[in-house]
């Protein structure tokens, strides 16, 4: 099984910045790429961002491209998105995502984690 569990979400105006954390547990859970998806109010759940373990390699969605950063640490078993020049379209509840092979599908996640509201206010 594995934990995933974020924080760092909140309240931000609108061209500010906030960093997302997922801390994750397990005993396979460094083998899992890692990503991030949101869903805002009466919409449905939408890919963010993925990032690989071993490479680090990522992905990112167009509305968010050049504007928000996934990293990872090894040492700490913790995912970040780091998210800058925040805009009201970006509130929502981020959640934390685990998969056995990358996707962009919610569908295919394989873990979950409990989400973080982030509000981006005008």
């Amino acid at each position: 099984q594995v934990q995933l569990v974020e924080s760092g979400g909140g309240l931000v105006q609108a061209g500010g910045s906030l960093r997302l954390s997922c801390a994750g547990s397990g005993r396979t859970f460094s083998k899992f790429p890692m990503g991030w998806f949101r869903q805002a109010p009466g919409k449905e759940r939408e890919f963010v961002a993925s990032i690989t373990w071993s490479s680090g390699s990522s992905h990112y969605a167009d509305s968010v491209k050049g504007r928000f950063t996934i990293s990872r640490d090894k040492n700490e078993n913790t995912v970040y998105l780091q998210m800058n020049s925040l805009k009201p379209e970006d509130t929502a509840v981020y959640y934390c995502a685990a998969f056995i092979r990358l996707t962009t599908n919610d569908r295919d996640v394989d873990y979950w984690g409990k989400g973080t509201l982030v509000t981006v206010s005008s």
